[in-house]
């Protein structure tokens, strides 16, 4: 094994599966946060990929500052329509020309978000509902960081962190699943669910509860019976869902806001928050393995948009998570493990300041009978962590 500096110690805390509370949350694809997250993440793969392209390697870049600002619609039975559209601003840093070669980054930026609406957001129109603006600077050159040759590890971009965990509690996967699930194999068929659900979960001892607001979209409710019956269906099926997960008795509640007398409910033209009144940015969302978990220690960092080459909030954000989940596939006796990677501006990345894994082990399980096991596993993982990058840029890990 390298000489890579990783410590292996107990956890000072309860599993959070022990604990008498537990929140997680996590905000869908549609949610405005989440719309600024897919697309800052979808320009920064095609820009990396077209430097691939153009000149062989990744220059200086990141997109992770993009603003929305929420329009306004009126939502009705039967179809509404969108008042003022939505504006998107992306934001950010980018090389525009490397050793004679020009790269027209906003033009690559504009046709990636432009894509990205169009295969995630069915029921907005991107030539009319949303207008879609770019404002990225001229990267310097001398922050031009690349792969180099093959076996080259590039340098840390700045002193920073990265946490991870793993395995999900019972309550996260039914966070997780919930939504990723509605606005997927549900959605499909019952095309009234739009993209914009978003899911806390709370476990007070043994009791679940889940909590879901799901936009409805106004072209597929004939009336205000038809939207109960869409609610009920939507609150039946993650009832359902969440008993592939625990045997913990879970209550479902759904669009919560909604007063049927006053016909307030969730009714939306575009299947999402966005057409009104709610704005959105990247990095107030989802963390990188796709929850917001206050019961564990999380980066503030914005994963998506950021440079996978050298970016530490980005790249060690993704590798806590699959360090983590390595660990607590590999290693027998462990119950819960967080990982935590400090880096050091100008170190390689493959060589954190210091890679700290906190563990929580079975019954009977010393850290000691484990820890052999757990130090060759984050050695393995942070051996290949250019791995990262490039499926990232593949578009093979999501950051959100």
């Amino acid at each position: 094994m390298s000489e890579r500096n990783i410590r292996v110690e107990p956890a000072t805390a309860h599993a959070v599966e022990d604990q008498d509370v537990e929140i997680v949350e996590r905000k869908g694809i549609g949610h405005p946060d989440s719309i600024c997250d897919g697309i800052a993440e979808a320009v920064s793969r095609a820009l990396a990929q077209a430097y691939l392209d153009r000149v062989g390697k990744v220059l200086h870049y990141n997109t992770d500052e993009t603003q929305l600002v929420a329009g306004n619609a009126a939502p009705a039975f039967g179809g509404g329509e969108v008042l003022e559209p939505i504006y998107l601003l992306i934001v950010g840093r980018a090389t525009k020309s490397y050793e004679g070669t020009r790269i027209p980054t906003e033009t690559i930026a504009l046709k990636a978000a432009r894509d990205y609406l169009s295969e995630t957001f069915p029921h907005l129109d991107v030539g009319t509902d949303i207008i879609v603006d770019v404002r990225i600077g001229e990267g310097s050159g001398d922050l031009v960081e690349v792969f180099g040759e093959e076996a080259e590890v590039p340098m840390a971009n700045d002193t920073s962190y990265g946490v991870g965990h793993a395995p999900l509690t019972e309550t996260e996967q039914i966070v997780f699943n919930t939504e990723r699930r509605l606005t997927g194999e549900y959605s499909d068929d019952n095309p009234e669910v739009g993209e914009d659900v978003k899911v806390m979960g709370k476990r007070e001892d043994d009791h679940i509860d889940v909590t879901v607001a799901a936009a409805m979209v106004d072209a597929y409710i004939e009336d205000l019976a038809d939207y109960q019956d869409a609610v009920e269906n939507v609150r039946e099926y993650v009832a359902d869902l969440a008993t592939e997960y625990t045997s913990r008795d879970v209550t479902v509640h759904v669009n919560t806001a909604d007063n049927y007398e006053e016909g307030a409910i969730y009714l939306t033209t575009t299947g999402t928050s966005a057409e009104q009144g709610d704005d959105g940015s990247v990095g107030r969302g989802n963390r990188a393995n796709g929850l917001i978990t206050p019961n564990r220690p999380m980066s503030m960092e914005a994963t998506s948009g950021k440079n996978p080459v050298n970016h530490i909030g980005k790249i060690y954000n993704l590798l806590s998570t699959e360090i983590a989940e390595s660990v607590a596939e590999e290693a027998d006796g462990i119950r819960q493990v967080q990982i935590r990677l400090l880096s050091q501006i100008g170190r390689p990345i493959d060589e954190p300041h210091v890679a700290d894994a906190k563990l929580v082990t079975e019954d009977g399980v010393d850290v000691d009978d484990v820890r052999e096991d757990v130090e060759a596993a984050i050695d393995e993982e942070l051996a290949a962590v250019t791995d990262v990058t490039k499926r990232v840029i593949e578009g093979g890990i999501s950051t959100f």
